[in-house]
């Protein structure tokens, strides 16, 4: 039988995958707390300097300076502040490309090597430096120990979301993947609420990082993702997976026979890798979209966290109301996606050009306007739709490759994502040349991005390619086209563009 077969057989999401999902999404919160982390232990206090000219070394800074408020951070312990200011940014910078590299090898290794050793892997450098970062000596240790973090933090989190997808059947991947985004914005709220309970920076640097020792040794109870060991050829081990996982959802006698994959690798054969995603026109092309889709979620994304105004207030409300403003995110995703109508590609395109003219229409808005119309709250409405195009974009790629490269693209397209992230806080400088020249960049990414998904087909309701040859094979292209009818008849205008 096929592999999808098999796991209409076994339970598409049965007890046995509620719990290996429940472990896998957990884990955001952990992730959440290693990302989020600067924004706390980098904060910086109000403080007073008793001379009248700014001293210009640490040490007259650390006679002079007086911290007002009621916590510590590396700023108040290496008094990062005035011509040592750049380096919580620095730090904050290191972390981020840390996690480009991460979403670069990550991937490739994950499909070559296997799901489960590198997951385990990461997440047990990812814990060693954590702690690194909470005993750091120096500032330079520290942005080192964050730099590393960055690189497996963005590693694992990649390959367990993968693994969250390929543990449970195809129609539950959207449950899955918005599960998973909706616990990482959930993991920022309660950074803020252990930032609130513990004001020392290093002792929440070290509570933050403690679940991950937790996760890491629970770890070794997964299984392999059966659909990377169906793909590589392991067919035999596939159906041991699938048979741990009829068990836990209680069919005991099942047996499970899977046909060989089509276009698995022999022995001497190099895996597929990033390559794969240039030599195959179909992966080209869908590879150089969905790269700029996600560098444009991540540029508005960010972009309009840093425009959605000085908040002031308590900090750590703050941290933790960005977070919470994502939870909405969940239920439209969830909704619409799953709509013959709506589907992946059309909800993703309205989200981000809802976003891109959020953006366009904060231009012509003045500063003292109502609440209701207030260029702050059109900020945060622009920010919760790119965090469901987010949510949806890591689905939709992940339905769009074909098992044997879905990390190394799923990888690739991070890699963009990250780069619009680095370039986010740079954007509200172009102020200087006119003030709405900021928003006019998002909106125009925003709304460019909308329009260009409209070229990927749509992934409702289709059968997920195993590998490469599946794209072009005759009886990948019938099970293609025996869904087709469940879309609505309006949709011909959009599979005109649906060549990639």
């Amino acid at each position: 039988m096929e592999l999808d077969e098999a796991f209409g057989l076994v339970g598409e999401f049965g007890r046995s995958q509620k719990r290996l999902t429940a472990f896998l999404v957990l884990l955001q919160v952990y992730v959440a707390c290693q990302s989020m982390l600067i924004v706390l232990v980098g904060a910086v206090p109000e403080y007073h300097i008793d001379e009248g000219e700014i001293p210009t070394s640490t040490k007259e800074l650390a006679r002079h300076v007086r911290f007002a408020d009621n916590f510590t951070s590396i700023a108040t312990e290496w008094y990062l502040i005035k011509h040592e200011a750049y380096k919580v940014s620095l730090a904050s910078s290191l972390y981020f490309a840390g996690l480009l590299i991460g979403n670069i090898f990550f991937g490739p290794l994950s499909d070559k090597l296997g799901r489960k050793p590198v997951y385990i892997s990461g997440l047990f450098f990812d814990v060693i430096f954590g702690y690194v970062t909470a005993f750091s000596p120096s500032y330079e240790i520290f942005a080192v120990s964050r730099f590393i973090v960055g690189i497996m933090n963005g590693g694992m989190s990649l390959v367990s979301f993968v693994l969250t997808q390929e543990y449970v059947g195809k129609s539950f991947w959207a449950l899955t993947g918005s599960l998973t985004n909706l616990t990482f914005a959930v993991g920022i709220a309660v950074y803020a609420l252990l930032g609130y309970s513990i004001r020392e920076w290093r002792f929440l640097a070290f509570v933050s990082n403690s679940p991950g020792l937790f996760f890491f040794l629970l770890s070794f109870m997964l299984p392999e993702s059966p659909r990377w060991l169906y793909s590589q050829g392991s067919t035999a081990e596939a159906e041991d997976v699938l048979q741990y996982i009829a068990r836990g959802n209680g069919k005991e006698s099942l047996t499970i026979k899977l046909k060989p994959c089509a276009g698995t690798m022999k022995k001497d054969d190099s895996a597929p890798g990033v390559l794969y995603l240039v030599k195959e026109p179909v992966l080209r092309w869908r590879t150089v979209i969905l790269m700029y889709i996600w560098y444009v979620c991540s540029l508005v994304y960010y972009g309009l966290t840093f425009n959605a105004g000085e908040l002031g207030g308590n900090l750590y409300l703050n941290v933790a109301l960005y977070g919470l403003i994502e939870v909405p995110a969940f239920p439209l995703c969830m909704f619409f996606i799953e709509k013959s109508w709506s589907g992946r590609r059309k909800t993703t395109a309205s989200f981000l050009i809802f976003a891109g003219f959020a953006c366009i229409f904060n231009m012509f808005l003045p500063e003292n306007t109502g609440l209701f119309f207030s260029p702050t709250l059109l900020a945060l409405s622009g920010k919760l739709t790119v965090s469901a195009a987010f949510n949806i974009v890591y689905i939709y790629t992940s339905e769009l490759y074909p098992t044997v490269v879905r990390n190394a693209g799923l990888g690739v397209c991070s890699m963009a994502c990250r780069f619009g992230g680095i370039l986010a806080p740079f954007v509200p400088s172009m102020k200087s040349l006119n003030p709405s020249v900021p928003f006019m960049v998002f909106g125009i990414s925003g709304l460019s991005a909308g329009f260009l998904i409209l070229l990927l087909p749509e992934t409702l309701n289709k059968p997920i390619a195993e590998s490469i040859e599946d794209l072009q094979s005759p009886v990948y292209q019938m099970l293609k086209n025996k869904k087709v009818d469940q879309l609505e008849e309006n949709t011909s205008s959009f599979k005109k563009t649906s060549f990639w």
